[in-house]
C-alpha cells in the first residue's frame, strides 16, 4: 500500500469513529433492527441456504437476531475464526451462539476450537463488517487485511452492513481491496453495478 493511501485510510477510520460516538446505544440498536428486517426481505437473504455471519463490535450493526432466523430457516450459519498460527481467517459453522463462540485473538468473539470449518465454496451469502463503506463497494476495514482476504477465497454474494454514518464518498483502493456486491444500510439495500476491478 501507498503511504498516501495508507494515511488517506488512517485519517479516513479517524473520521468515521469521531462520527460513531454522537450516535447512542439505543440509536444504534434501532438501526440494527431495521437493518435486519431490510435483509430478510430480500431475495438474496431468502434464496441463500448458507451465510458467514459476523459478530459485531461495539461500533458494528448487531445482526445477531439474523442468526436465529437463519437456523430457524433450516440455513448453514457459519462465522470467521482467526487463526494466529497462519493470520487467516477460516469459516466455522456454528449452531448456538452461547454454546459455539469463544472470544478470540481480537477480542472478538467466533468459533470455539471444535467447531468444524465450513466450505467456504458452499457460502451463497457473506454479512461483512467494517469501518466504513462506499456505494462502489469498497470497504474500510480495521487495516490489516486480514479480512480481505477471506472474503477473496470466497465466490458467493458479499453483502457490507453498515449504519448510514458509516458510508463515505469514496474509500482509497487498491489491488488487494475486496469489492463488495451490495451495501445494506436501515434504509437502502444498494446492489453494486459495473463493479470496478483493478
Amino acid at each position: 500500500m501507498s503511504a498516501n493511501a495508507a494515511e488517506l485510510k488512517a485519517q479516513l477510520r479517524r473520521t468515521l469513529r469521531e462520527e460513531a460516538k454522537r450516535f447512542s446505544p439505543a440509536e444504534r440498536a434501532a438501526a440494527s433492527a431495521q437493518m435486519c428486517q431490510r435483509l430478510t426481505e430480500q431475495n438474496r437473504w431468502k434464496r441463500a441456504q448458507s451465510i458467514l455471519f459476523f459478530y459485531p463490535m461495539p461500533d458494528e450493526p448487531d445482526i445477531r437476531c439474523l442468526f436465529t432466523a437463519a437456523l430457524a430457516g433450516g440455513k448453514a450459519t457459519a462465522f470467521p475464526r482467526y487463526s494466529s498460527t497462519d493470520q487467516h481467517y477460516v469459516a466455522c459453522q456454528v449452531h448456538d451462539l452461547a454454546r459455539d463462540l469463544r472470544s478470540g485473538t481480537f477480542g472478538i468473539q467466533e468459533p470455539a476450537a471444535d467447531c468444524p470449518i465450513f466450505d467456504r465454496k458452499k457460502l451463497d451469502l457473506v454479512l461483512v463488517p467494517g469501518v466504513g463503506f462506499a456505494l462502489n463497494g469498497f470497504r474500510l476495514g480495521r487495516g490489516k487485511g486480514y479480512y480481505d482476504r477471506l472474503l477473496a477465497e470466497i465466490s458467493g454474494f458479499k453483502c457490507g452492513v453498515a449504519f448510514e454514518w458509516q458510508l463515505a464518498v469514496e474509500i482509497p483502493a487498491e489491488s488487494h481491496d475486496i469489492c463488495l456486491d451490495c451495501i445494506l444500510t436501515p434504509t437502502h439495500w444498494h446492489e453494486v453495478t459495473g463493479r470496478r476491478r483493478f
